[in-house]
Order: C-alpha cells, then structure tokens, then sequence
C-alpha cells in the first residue's frame, strides 16, 4: 500500500498546488517560466499516476477487504461513470452547456467516477484510490468556483451541437471502456 499511498500523494498533491499554494506556484512561474513549471507539473503527475497503477496493482495480489457493496451497487457505478465521462468529455468540446452549468467539467466528472468506484468497491485500495480522488475532486471544485466568483467570470452560453457532440463521445468512449478496456486494462469486468 506505500506504493500507491506514494503516488497519490505526489499526483494528488501537485494537483492541489493552486488550492493550498497558489503563491508558491505563482512565484515559480515568475521566476522560472510557465514552460518549466508545465514540465515538472507533467514528469511529477506522470510519475504519481505510475505509482498509483503499480500500487494498485501490488494490492490486488493481497487485497485487505473492509466491506462488501450493496446488490444496486454496480448499477449505481454505470450511472455515475457514465455522467462522469460525459463530463469529462464536456471539458474538451468548446462552447457546451456542462462547461456553461458547471464551470469546470472534468473536476466534477472526477468527483462522480470515484464516488461511483467508491461505492461499488471493497478493499481498502478501493478506499484510498477512489476515496482519495473524491476527496481531491470536492476540494478543487469549490476552490475552483471560489476563485471563479472571486475573478468575476463570465461563461460563453453553450450550444446545442457542442453539448450533444459531448454526450456522444461520453457515451462512446464510456461504453468502451466499460465494456472491454476496464477488463483489458485493469482485470476487472464491471459487467462481466
């Protein structure tokens, strides 16, 4: 577990950096670039998401289980990671109606995939993977709207073609992960 612990931390953290050091983040882009804070933002995020993979995986060999899903459980988690996906999606597509309700899709999106994992879930990885996640997501969606009320924005109205051309490729991408990249990436068949 110290593996992914680890990764989460390091993802996790470096994403928090404008929630809880803002100005630190600022003055490294003052003084050093935008260009060189991107990269060591990706090389640090690339490699906490590989720990988080290897950790995760190093659990599945010995899993600690801490509770057992409700029987509605895996419908649940097909609605929420739908939704998410579709969000997600939306933080892509310019000028769609989530990015004009919602502000900030792909956060939200987050929040609903690990909340739907969460409660689908048992082992306590589960737990700090996806609880980690949600927690994460809930922080930076109310700082991220904080800081939005704050700069006074103003958001583009959406279209209708933007929000459907972001369905359709949630829908899509959601049906394949869920029905063959889940099992083919992670082990795991949701439905199968």
């Amino acid at each position: 577990m110290t593996v992914l612990i680890a990764g989460l931390l390091l993802f996790l953290g470096l994403h928090s950096t404008r929630i809880v050091a803002d100005g630190a983040r600022s003055r490294f882009i003052g003084r050093h670039g935008a260009g060189p804070w991107r990269g060591l933002y990706s090389l640090v995020s690339a490699i906490g998401l590989g720990l988080i993979v290897w950790g995760y995986s190093l659990t599945l060999r010995q899993p600690i289980v801490v509770m057992q899903p409700a029987p509605w459980a895996r419908t649940l988690a097909g609605v929420l990671t739908l939704a998410a996906f579709v969000l997600i999606s939306a933080a892509y597509v310019p000028r769609n109606h989530f990015k004009a309700w919602v502000g900030h899709p792909m956060v939200l999106g987050t929040a609903l995939w690990a909340l739907g994992h969460l409660q689908a879930t048992r082992t306590a990885a589960d737990v700090l993977l996806f609880g980690g996640f949600l927690l994460w997501a809930v922080a930076c969606f109310v700082s991220l709207r904080r800081r939005d009320r704050a700069a006074g924005v103003q958001r583009a109205p959406g279209q209708a073609m933007a929000s459907v051309l972001a369905v359709v490729i949630g829908v899509a991408v959601w049906a394949l992960f869920t029905f063959w990249l889940h099992a083919a990436l992670i082990g795991i068949a949701p439905y199968g």
